[in-house]
């Protein structure tokens, strides 16, 4: 039975994401567009099942016959959607084949159901963002049309590429920048697109340069000045002794006469001093009429104008970078060759026809436009625009051989005079570029210029690259090569050391703990955390900044030396990483956190969006791995580095067989934080000397330090500067705010702290539970777009852990009615401990102060605030308070710490 397609909602897209680097999806392919689609009521319905839809398919979009798809040969796509295929599945080909059909050549595609009924994720690469998020919208309103109309009109599809089109031509960074930027990927040197001024950032912090278009930040302010000044550019050159044109610079009419006599009467050029792109430029100027003619074209673009003699030759580009010569172009005048049986006009029609030509520099070629200059010049070569050229014959359109008028190029490079490839490199030094472009005309520059009266035209700074890149007939020169070469010699370091951080708890303090060791080495390092964005002591940008956006202003900042970045799920999930590859990669661990969130409904799905960290990193880089969690250890088999351990457990076997392979790790053994490689074992320091780990009482943070300390040796970081850092490195509202700060208000004591998941109030249970002087308090909650059964648990935990608690919620409830967080909490506490003492205010500064005020002698009230800042600052108007960092005081605290190692040994 067909069911009833007339339905009365159709397909909504919930939400587009725009992915730009390494991802949930895929490590290789970086720029995805995710939609979240809602299929409605086509959710249960196959494409076989859809009455006409292949045909319409079809007939709208035939080159769907390129796609494999899983069966693997050419229309197997098709082949599926005949046979039954799902809609969100049809979509994601669609959306790729629409910006094929615009010139982006694209293959990668997901799509996959939600744990929501109907409700798919249907992943596709895009070449550029605004294309690929209209491409996945039209995908959807040509599906739907088909499906209601059994058609999509023609002007439509017309209509959506060439939008797309346009989308990529404005997008576009030009050929010479792409020319660029390519063969950066190739040597796998990053770039950034800094956003203003067409500047693209090569490289990452204090090793990065800049462009714009083919000027670098090398290129001299002087030089390019000087170039711009075309008569003070002949001057200078003339005084060196290189052949110029004769001529001169003229500012009002009356002068133009004697310029013209000056330079040696007719045939002359009149241009502008300050002009470009052959704007404005006259050439072969024969009669006063036409010097009129060409002196209003010209002051129509400068005030000044230079008129110089007329050299009969073939104009050529030669390119010279970083003083070396690099290739030579030939430029051809925009011209048509005739067949004998076709019209100047017909031919002209004929040549804009070649796909190579389009507007502007985007294209190989650019099309050829007529002004009025151009039909006297067909005129002075004996035709009209009607007439019939005989085959074989050239017709010039235009008088300068400029490719943005239509022009074409023709490789030279291995034709050239050596004595004039030495010209060329010295007319560079005497202007003061690190990229130029000069234009010479000869009759044959095979030949010194002085031996055919050739003589230099212009030193351009900023030359373009197409001629070179794509000329139109002979070699493509790889310039763009030569332009990094200057810029990177194959010596010299692009990028800085990264190093990312992530996992459910513990980020923010090893991000934090490992900067500070960093410091050490006396390199400006960068980082970012939960709370805010640093270079070296300062605060750059504070909140939430775990993600690409932060991480890119670290590595855009060229004071930088060392990057390190606090990963989280929600930047990856969001844009993907900031970077393709990070030389350490650092998994803490993996715990229910989050979950529901972002279609990620399972630990292992979270497990396996954490191991993107592991996979992105070089292969000579290191996988620093938690081998006491399994979810993490496993990851040693995703990623193509090598692989580090961190444990709790002396004894691992994971670890232990590692280090007899010749691996590395860092082991918590005999009260000491040791790295051992091969036979050799490197005790860094006790950890009842290292402030962190609370006089060794805090395991979540032994092993903590544990990573920091692993990563930090494999940057090549001293032990002794390693050591020096976690000995004044402090669990302190200065160093760590929220994470383990300890403050002594005479008669008790309070601890901030940010768990909010149930793997965060297990590891500090551990800590906790070894208060021994008084009474232990708790003031919890959690945020409120956590599931259910976290609230249970963190109520089940708190009944463990605390003698009292004081239940809270958070200020946002993030969608959640106010009060059900507070009762499923209750729920958990009654499940273990029926008779624990417990109270509901929902308010969190009113639940801080009673839990404060109620506080008997000797107890120790534990804070888990939403807002860090708020509960530190109620904890401080109390009057005299002092932050206590805990080392060697067993007073207050249980002296058998191996009971806290080892629970948390069993959590991590």
């Amino acid at each position: 039975m067909v069911p009833n397609l007339h339905l009365p909602t159709p397909m909504r897209i919930l939400k587009i994401q725009t992915l730009r680097g390494p991802n949930y999806w895929s490590i290789q392919h970086h720029k995805l567009i995710i939609m979240r689609l809602d299929l409605e009521k086509l959710a249960d319905i196959s494409s076989n099942e859809i009455p006409g839809f292949y045909d319409g398919l079809l007939k709208t979009l035939p080159t769907l016959e390129r796609h494999f798809c899983s069966p693997g040969y050419h229309g197997g796509f098709l082949v599926r959607v005949r046979e039954g295929t799902m809609m969100g599945h049809i979509i994601e080909h669609i959306a790729l084949e629409l910006q094929s059909l615009a010139g982006m050549e694209l293959g990668f595609g997901r799509t996959r159901e939600t744990s929501t009924p109907g409700v798919y994720q249907v992943v596709f690469e895009y070449s550029n963002e605004e294309a690929g998020r209209y491409a996945g919208r039209a995908a959807v309103r040509l599906c739907q049309s088909i499906i209601d109309r059994g058609r999509y009109p023609q002007a439509e599809l017309e209509q959506d590429v060439q939008d797309l089109q346009d989308f990529w031509r404005e997008a576009s960074l030009g050929p010479s920048t792409e020319a660029i930027i390519k063969e950066a990927e190739k040597r796998s040197i990053p770039w950034i697109c800094l956003g203003t001024r067409f500047l693209i950032q090569l490289g990452y912090g204090i090793h990065q340069k800049r462009i714009q278009a083919t000027m670098s930040d090398q290129t001299s302010i002087l030089g390019v000045e000087l170039a711009c000044d075309k008569e003070s550019t002949k001057r200078i050159l003339a005084d060196s002794g290189v052949p110029v044109p004769r001529g001169t610079v003229v500012n009002f009419f009356d002068e133009l006469e004697d310029a013209i006599e000056l330079v040696g009467s007719y045939p002359i050029v009149i241009k502008p001093l300050d002009g470009n792109h052959g704007r404005g430029i006259t050439t072969d100027i024969r009669t006063w009429e036409e010097a009129e003619a060409a002196y209003d074209r010209a002051r129509q673009i400068s005030r000044s104008l230079i008129v110089e003699r007329y050299y009969v030759g073939r104009d050529h580009r030669v390119l010279v970078i970083d003083g070396k010569f690099v290739a030579v172009a030939e430029r051809v005048p925009a011209h048509v060759v005739g067949d004998g049986k076709s019209t100047i006009m017909e031919l002209l029609e004929k040549t804009n026809q070649d796909p190579k030509r389009g507007d502007g520099h985007d294209n190989v070629l650019t099309k050829i436009e007529l002004d009025h200059t151009s039909y006297k010049l067909i005129e002075r070569q004996g035709y009209k625009d009607n007439s019939i050229l005989p085959e074989g014959q050239v017709c010039y359109l235009r008088a300068t051989a400029n490719l943005s008028t239509g022009g074409i190029a023709i490789d030279r490079t291995d034709e050239i005079h050596p004595e004039n490839v030495w010209l060329a490199q010295r007319i560079v030094k005497i202007i003061g570029l690190d990229i130029a472009g000069i234009d010479i005309v000869t009759t044959d520059i095979g030949r010194p210029l002085r031996e055919v009266d050739g003589v230099v035209v212009e030193v351009n700074a900023a030359p373009g690259f197409r001629m070179h890149v794509a000329p139109s007939k002979g070699v493509s020169r790889n310039v763009a090569g030569a332009v990094l070469d200057m810029l990177f010699p194959r010596d010299k370091p692009f990028r800085v050391p990264i190093i990312s951080i992530t996992g459910t708890n513990g980020k923010t303090t090893t991000t934090r703990l490992l900067a500070h060791i960093f410091k050490h080495t006396n390199k400006v390092v960068g980082y970012t955390t939960t709370d805010g964005t640093y270079i070296g002591n300062y605060l750059v940008e504070a909140g939430d900044n775990t993600g690409p956006q932060s991480a890119q202003l670290i590595l855009q900042d060229p004071t930088i030396e060392v990057a390190v970045l606090e990963t989280a799920r929600g930047g990856i999930l969001r844009s993907g990483l900031a970077f393709a590859f990070a030389n350490v990669g650092i998994i803490l661990n993996v715990a229910a956190d989050h979950l529901g969130l972002g279609d990620i409904d399972t630990i292992d799905q979270l497990a396996h969006l954490k191991s993107i960290v592991a996979e992105s990193i070089f292969p000579d880089g290191y996988a620093v791995l938690n081998a006491d969690d399994h979810r993490v250890a496993i990851m040693a088999e995703k990623t193509k580095a090598n692989i580090a351990y961190f444990t709790m457990n002396s004894d691992s076997k994971l670890v232990r067989d590692h280090i007899q392979t010749g691996g590395v790790a860092a082991v918590y053994e005999n009260g000491f934080v040791s790295i051992l490689k091969g036979d050799w074992t490197h005790r860094i320091e006790r950890v009842d000397n290292i402030p962190l780990t609370m006089g060794g009482k805090a395991p979540f943070m032994i092993a903590n330090t544990l990573a920091a300390s692993l990563a930090a040796f494999l940057q090549n970081v001293t032990i002794e500067e390693i050591r020096a850092g976690l000995k004044t490195f402090r669990a302190s509202v200065s160093q760590t705010p929220g994470r383990m700060n300890l403050f002594n208000l005479g008669d008790y004591h309070a601890l901030v702290d940010y768990a909010h998941n149930p793997a965060g109030y297990e590891a500090l249970g551990a800590f906790v539970r070894n208060w021994t002087t008084g009474n232990r308090i708790g003031v919890i909650g959690g945020p409120g777009d956590r599931r259910d059964d976290n609230f249970i648990a963190l109520g089940k935990l708190s009944a463990q852990i605390f003698d009292r608690v004081v239940i809270k919620e958070d200020d946002d409830n993030r969608g959640r009615p106010r009060g059900t967080a507070s009762e499923l909490i209750v729920q958990g506490i009654c499940k273990v401990n029926p008779d624990c003492s417990y109270e509901v205010i929902l308010d969190e500064t009113q639940a801080i102060n009673r839990a404060l005020d109620a506080a008997p002698k000797g107890s120790l009230v534990v804070i888990l605030p939403e807002s860090v800042n708020r509960a530190i600052e109620l904890i401080k108007v109390r009057g005299i308070v002092k932050e206590e960092i805990l080392q060697h005081d067993k007073s207050i605290l249980n002296v058998d710490s191996q009971v806290g190692h080892s629970y948390v040994a069993k959590i991590l």
